[in-house]
């Protein structure tokens, strides 16, 4: 807590993109202080790897995933859960081998992401962490979605708090709202295991655009009217709500550093998410960089102090 954290060893993965269905494998390395999150993009066919930093101002795609690039033709797709993994178990600096276009997909989740994590280990570097305060709040709607990021209630906070809710027209979906702390061990329990979802209906449209050509019952929640079709069913009766947030973690870490406030979602997605961290970092006046040690914990009920434990 306050200090910047990397892997202590490298780990490796294999699997599918969901959308590309594309045979990818990514190796997880440690990194210096300061370096941030970037993948490293090879496999490019006659050209030299490419690095990409995980930052807002690479995105560019949000169409049912987030998608960074360099600008000369290097892309990875698909980069929320993993980094919703590294953010919500507190890494702040690691370099993603990648040799496809695509982070594969797992079961849908971040949970076998948090798996690979914890094989490689994870370091205390000496560095400072750098903190993202919001200090205006910033908002960004379209239609009835909207996302707003705002400072923390409590001036001594240096952590994120997150209410995502979400209004479906499915009876198996409805109206969820979920509220938590982003702390590592509320992290692992309540958000990691939640997975990614769709609609029956939208799969052959889906298909002829080149999306979820992966997608199948063993990493993907599927919905037909109003029933979920996987034989084991939910993993949380608000899963739904669940990976909306577990998304929204994925795409604020994009922001360059941990975000110091609230962060809250009605009907929102990778857009809404990449557009207020614009929306923040183009307003000089709604947020503060800073670089801090924080004295004690930030204050927490003792009776849920375990949820800072990695467990």
């Amino acid at each position: 807590m306050g200090r910047q954290t990397t892997l202590r060893n490298p780990a490796i993965m294999s699997g599918i993109g969901v959308h590309s269905n594309a045979a990818v494998s990514i190796v997880l390395h440690p990194a210096e202080a300061d370096t941030g999150i970037r993948f490293c993009r090879t496999g490019l066919p006659g050209r030299k790897p490419r690095t990409i930093a995980a930052h807002w101002s690479r995105v560019i795609m949000t169409e049912l995933c987030t998608v960074i690039g360099d600008g000369a033709q290097a892309s990875v797709a698909t980069i929320e859960h993993l980094l919703a993994a590294f953010r919500g178990l507190g890494i702040d600096n690691a370099l993603v081998e990648i040799d496809g276009p695509e982070v594969p997909i797992m079961d849908g989740s971040a949970a076998q992401f948090v798996d690979l994590i914890d094989e490689a280990g994870i370091e205390m570097l000496s560095a400072p962490c750098r903190y993202i305060k919001v200090v205006r709040p910033v908002r960004v709607v379209n239609g009835r979605s909207f996302c707003e990021l705002r400072p923390a209630e409590d001036a001594d906070e240096t952590g994120l708090h997150l209410d995502v809710e979400i209004d479906f027209d499915c009876a198996a979906i409805g109206r969820q709202k979920k509220s938590i702390d982003l702390v590592p061990g509320l992290f692992r329990r309540e958000l990691a295991r939640a997975r990614t979802f769709g609609f029956l209906a939208d799969v052959e449209r889906l298909c002829k655009a080149g999306f979820a050509l992966g997608a199948s019952l063993e990493n993907t929640i599927a919905l037909q009217g109003e029933r979920v079709l996987n034989p084991e069913g939910l993993r949380y009766a608000d899963e739904f709500v669940r990976h909306k947030v577990l998304d929204a973690i994925g795409d604020l870490a994009l922001a360059g550093g941990r975000i110091i406030g609230q962060f809250r979602s009605h009907c929102g997605g990778h857009r809404m998410n990449v557009a207020v961290l614009k929306a923040l970092f183009s307003d000089p006046s709604a947020f503060q960089q800073v670089d801090l040690v924080p004295a004690r914990i930030p204050a927490v009920n003792p009776a849920h102090v375990e949820n800072w434990l990695s467990v």
